[in-house]
């Protein structure tokens, strides 16, 4: 599925459901964590709804990630070229748009379905995961239980019933 070692490229859901369930220490330190600015940044959007106790010290965010990239026009450019009619929010965006530029391995955790039905019709199916895969790789179980979106059952579903609806009559995707 993906080695151990790659970066691994989350959005800001993914980010918050981790503090939320006391999981980022135990991922961040296990794993190559990387993301872009503008993920950073929505990290701090809707903060006053957030429990005193789930809120993220932008910080200490940085500080924990192994990269934060920046993205410029021409990465979102290419995005757009690629991408079709699917409406990505920012954060979302900006990740797919670093994601095609990378060179090697990575894999990407987001939640949204936008987001996962980017990275299928693109071509990049297996380097999807769900953040109960991430967790499960580092050996840690969350404090509370992830919400459905989070887990491998309704992210492998999601993307499988995705990858049909894509590609059914055109052939596999070459990435």
């Amino acid at each position: 599925m993906y080695d151990r070692e790659s970066p691994v490229l989350v959005d800001t859901n993914a980010i918050i459901e981790a503090h939320r369930t006391r999981s980022w220490r135990a991922l961040s330190q296990g794993r190559r964590i990387e993301t872009v600015d503008a993920c950073v940044v929505e990290t701090q959007t809707g903060y006053q709804l957030r429990r005193k106790d789930e809120a993220i010290d932008v910080s200490e965010l940085r500080e924990s990630l192994a990269a934060v990239h920046s993205v410029g026009v021409r990465e979102r450019a290419e995005l757009a070229s690629r991408k079709g009619n699917i409406a990505l929010d920012e954060g979302e965006e900006a990740l797919w748009a670093h994601a095609l530029a990378r060179n090697g391995i990575w894999t990407l955790c987001g939640p949204d379905k936008a987001s996962l039905r980017c990275g299928v019709r693109l071509g990049y199916r297996e380097r999807l995961v769900s953040l109960e895969d991430l967790l499960h790789s580092v050996g840690h179980r969350p404090a509370s239980e992830l919400r459905r979106a989070y887990t491998t059952k309704w992210h492998d579903r999601v993307v499988g019933e995705m990858y049909v609806e894509e590609w059914s009559g055109r052939g596999a995707p070459s990435s």
